[in-house]
């Protein structure tokens, strides 16, 4: 298999739109929270990485330990929005002078196990820029919601062992489909 075979956009979506996952401090998810959506002391003047892959973001996150990455949050953002960003990806593999000053970072890391380790096939990252913030922020985000107390669950289970259970906790991930220009440029698919 080849390493664009391996790339394949794992995550919980339906007809109108796709989960994605971040980490942040306490304060920032709370208020989120009560708006429904970002709002200040979340940061629009830098760039936002946002996952699709749950396990990838727990592995990144220490399962919510790590400071400033205490809460998670499952961000339901439009499809439109999602394949809209995808379409100004720029690989961040790429040339230095084709990534200075572009719209939206892409990454491919390793996907992770539920026990943490890097497994044959690889999750992407979507960096959205300062310029489409505000539009991620208030026109592609539709719900919020806080998966801290799941992930300390799921994170409980698997240092006991309880595999089968943590498993069952987790949230439901497929394959993404995406086609055409971009997932070629993005390296998605064979």
């Amino acid at each position: 298999m080849s390493a664009a075979g391996m790339r394949e956009i794992r995550a919980d979506f339906d007809a109108d739109s796709i989960v994605v996952y971040q980490a942040y401090p306490t304060r920032i998810a709370d208020a989120a929270l009560r708006a429904g959506r970002f709002v200040e002391p979340f940061s629009f003047g830098r760039m936002t990485w946002i996952k699709p892959s749950y396990l990838w973001l727990m592995h990144r996150s220490n399962w919510a330990r790590k400071s400033g990455q205490e809460r998670i949050l499952a961000v339901r953002v439009t499809r439109a929005g999602w394949e809209h960003a995808l379409a100004r990806g720029v690989l961040t593999s790429a040339a230095p002078d084709a990534v200075a000053g572009v719209q939206v970072h892409v990454q491919w890391d390793p996907e992770r196990s539920l026990r943490g380790a890097a497994l044959n096939h690889y999750s992407i990252q979507v960096g959205v820029g300062r310029a489409l913030i505000r539009e991620f922020a208030e026109e592609w985000t539709v719900g919020i919601t806080d998966l801290t107390a799941r992930t300390r669950r799921i994170a409980e289970l698997v240092r006991g062992g309880r595999i089968d259970r943590a498993r069952a906790l987790l949230p439901p991930e497929k394959v993404y489909p995406m086609t055409g220009d971009t997932a070629r440029r993005l390296g998605i698919g064979g």
